[in-house]
């Protein structure tokens, strides 16, 4: 079984899933409620990771809704019986999941629609684990990051595709704009204390400082 990482009372998980190696996420307090992010592919090993967890998920939290973000939502939430979130600019992307995929030959179930809106500052909770949304555009029109725990050495962000160890996320896709996400990245996750863990949509964890200190794309 795969280890969470554990940040004061909140347990983080990380899979990476699918050809694209996505990373699927999930987030939990200590009373082992909690959410899972961007179940992008590879449902019956999300599946497992939840099971083996025996973390209580509440709900599907989507960064943004690129395909491969995207790909095992609709078994996921079958099985788990939850409802998804999404930010409203991304539901033209969400809905072109099938047809973007095809553009790479790779498989896809299309998801049924979204049943939440995801809003700013928008508030989550499950049990004593409380996430807070923040819109972050530039990679996606709709994309957000998640926060928790952000007012210690403890705070995690899940980012999606917005800050990677050593980059950023690509703005050359439709929807796309460097200059807002440069922006967002300065006043949503620059400004967090240096210790906090981000958790990004493709590779491996790494830190606010560490991407402030040593990412090429932030000087």
């Amino acid at each position: 079984m795969q280890q969470a990482l554990k940040h004061g009372h909140v347990r983080v998980w990380s899979l990476p899933t699918g050809p694209l190696q996505e990373n699927a996420v999930l987030v939990a307090g200590a009373e082992g409620e909690g959410f899972l992010f961007d179940p992008g592919d590879d449902a019956d090993r999300i599946l497992a990771l939840v099971r083996d967890s025996g973390v209580t998920v509440r709900g599907i939290l989507l960064t943004h809704a690129h395909f491969d973000h995207i790909g095992a939502v609709q078994p996921v939430r079958e099985a788990l019986r939850v409802p998804v979130w999404l930010h409203p600019a991304d539901l033209e992307i969400y809905r072109q999941g099938a047809a973007s995929a095809a553009r790479w030959s790779l498989p896809f179930i299309q998801p049924d629609a979204p049943d939440h809106e995801i809003a700013q500052d928008q508030a989550f909770t499950a049990g004593d684990l409380t996430l807070g949304a923040r819109e972050l555009p530039g990679h996606a029109p709709g994309h957000v990051v998640f926060l928790a725990g952000t007012d210690g050495e403890d705070g995690v962000v899940v980012a999606g595709d917005t800050l990677f160890q050593g980059g950023i996320g690509r703005t050359d896709l439709p929807g796309g704009d460097h200059p807002t996400l440069m922006a967002g990245i300065a006043r949503e996750l620059l400004t967090l204390p240096d210790a906090t863990t981000v958790y990004p949509g493709h590779g491996r964890a790494t830190t606010v400082g560490a991407e402030r200190r040593s990412n090429p794309f932030l000087r």
